[in-house]
């Protein structure tokens, strides 16, 4: 069986590594074309945009193949740095300039130590090794920025020291745009970076503090992301759950909700599997067990049981992939045997995912626990209120109208604690609502909130008739 995956072991496929492999994105293809380009170094060199001594060797460097090249880094690596990054610094045409950069990127590909090339000559001359390819993200050229970007990210993950603070921040930050970036063609370059250096502890934190989980969760969210975005982004959040620290942040950002929807629609293996391995760190990489167990919930809440049968019932050979399915099944099962009735509620309001689970409609329920909605600053109530803001979901605003009327109900000082949170107001805008049943729970819950009476109120809710002969109805038909 093969050991289980680590953060240390991410395979040689995840990574392009190779200009001779089949070009699967859009840099990649501009890449191929531009290595087929020759460069009239003589031009530059007779508009004195290059000096004699970086022309001879530019010429003799592009004119070889990669072992003379190799044996040039060897014998002289700093006039290759000085050389390259003159270049860049000197030579405005974009055609140009895409040759230097994919040059540079196609050396440090072929070893990885080349990167310290860079970072000697920077420290030679007592400048920062970032400076000359941080200001080329600001070129418009497309091709020339993302080819940048790998570059960055391959000095920054391959080089004995990691990048500053202030240019990491910046770094991190242009990331981020280029994965909100509307019809972004170079998407996957910006994802691929991004996979590279989470790979390193020190870039994970300083990406969850630049805001960055959210704005993957925002792209993975959104309706015309493929599989293959899906797999690079969901790599990201998988690396970033191997930080114990970071785990027990995650899912604030609803990681769990977006990726059980992704895995109950996703047709692609190397999709479910990579979610699989990120739902197993969640649970596995923390010590907390409250955090272990809000994670677990929230997985049953999402229906995440459901999709490893499914998942079960496909017969994977891969041995990994079924040692995740059964590791989930197993805590999640254990979970659900451990769950209370106010855990369940507390985990499917969190979730925002409110149905007409049977917790809704217990009066011992309500009984038992209506004050400890209280709890942690009225943590659950203010969910419930932000839910009745936002959500254009009949069902959702159903439910969450009723839960305020049982609040109440069963805890009648909380009409003050509704009063100041806004939900009194919230609930009552349901009264002329579109869909029905919406008004129905709107108008019972604004009674609850009104009057004393519940055992009158009680006898009203028994059996409940079809939503238009309900009693009160008319009241609220729109």
């Amino acid at each position: 069986m093969k050991h289980k995956l680590t953060i240390e072991d991410v395979p040689k496929e995840k990574e392009d590594t190779s200009s001779a492999q089949t070009a699967t994105s859009t840099l990649q293809r501009h890449a191929n074309d531009i290595r087929a380009n020759r460069i009239n170094w003589q031009c530059y060199l007779q508009g004195q945009m290059i000096s004699q001594e970086d022309y001879m060797f530019v010429s003799k460097f592009d004119q070889n193949n990669i072992e003379v090249k190799k044996r040039m880094l060897a014998e002289t690596p700093m006039q290759f740095a000085k050389t390259f990054i003159n270049l860049m610094n000197h030579i405005a045409k974009d055609q140009t300039l895409q040759y230097i950069l994919t040059v540079c990127d196609d050396i440090l590909k072929e070893d990885k130590s080349y990167v310290e090339i860079f970072r000697d000559y920077a420290r030679k001359n007592r400048e920062s090794v970032w400076t000359p390819f941080l200001h080329l993200l600001n070129r418009s050229d497309r091709f020339i920025v993302n080819q940048t970007s790998r570059i960055i990210a391959k000095i920054a993950c391959w080089g004995k020291e990691p990048m500053d603070k202030s240019d990491l921040e910046f770094y991190l930050n242009w990331l981020k745009d280029q994965l909100k970036l509307p019809n972004n063609e170079y998407l996957q370059t910006a994802a691929r970076c991004l996979q590279m250096m989470l790979r390193i502890e020190l870039y994970r934190k300083a990406f969850v503090d630049v805001d960055g989980i959210s704005t993957i969760v925002t792209v993975l969210a959104g309706s015309k992301v493929g599989f293959q975005i899906q797999y690079q982004l969901i790599f990201c959040l998988w690396s970033l759950s191997f930080s114990p620290k970071l785990v027990e942040k995650m899912n604030k950002y609803n990681i769990i909700e977006i990726l059980s929807d992704i895995l109950s629609e996703s047709v692609k293996e190397k999709v479910s599997r990579i979610i699989l391995s990120t739902f197993r760190n969640l649970l596995e990489k923390t010590s907390e067990n409250d955090v272990i167990q809000e994670h677990a919930l929230a997985m049953v809440q999402c229906k995440v049981l459901k999709q490893l049968e499914l998942i079960e019932a496909r017969k994977n050979e891969d041995p990994e992939f079924e040692d995740d399915l059964k590791y989930l099944q197993e805590k999640l099962l254990a979970s659900v045997q451990d769950l209370s009735s106010f855990d369940e509620y507390s985990n499917e309001v969190k979730s925002g995912r409110l149905e007409w689970s049977p917790v809704h409609r217990s009066d011992r329920f309500w009984r038992e626990n209506a004050m400890r909605l209280n709890e942690k600053n009225y943590e659950l109530l203010k969910i419930l209120v932000r839910l009745l803001e936002s959500s254009k979901d009949p069902l959702i605003l159903s439910v969450a109208a009723h839960d305020f009327g049982e609040y109440v109900r069963y805890y009648p000082r909380g009409k003050n604690v509704i009063e100041k949170l806004g939900a009194k107001q919230l609930v009552m805008q349901y009264l002329t609502h579109e869909d029905p049943n919406v008004r129905y729970e709107a108008l019972i819950a604004v009674q609850k909130l009104m009057v004393h009476n519940w055992e009158y109120l009680g006898k009203q809710l028994e059996g409940r008739e079809p939503v238009s002969s309900q009693p009160g109805m008319a009241a609220v038909k729109g």
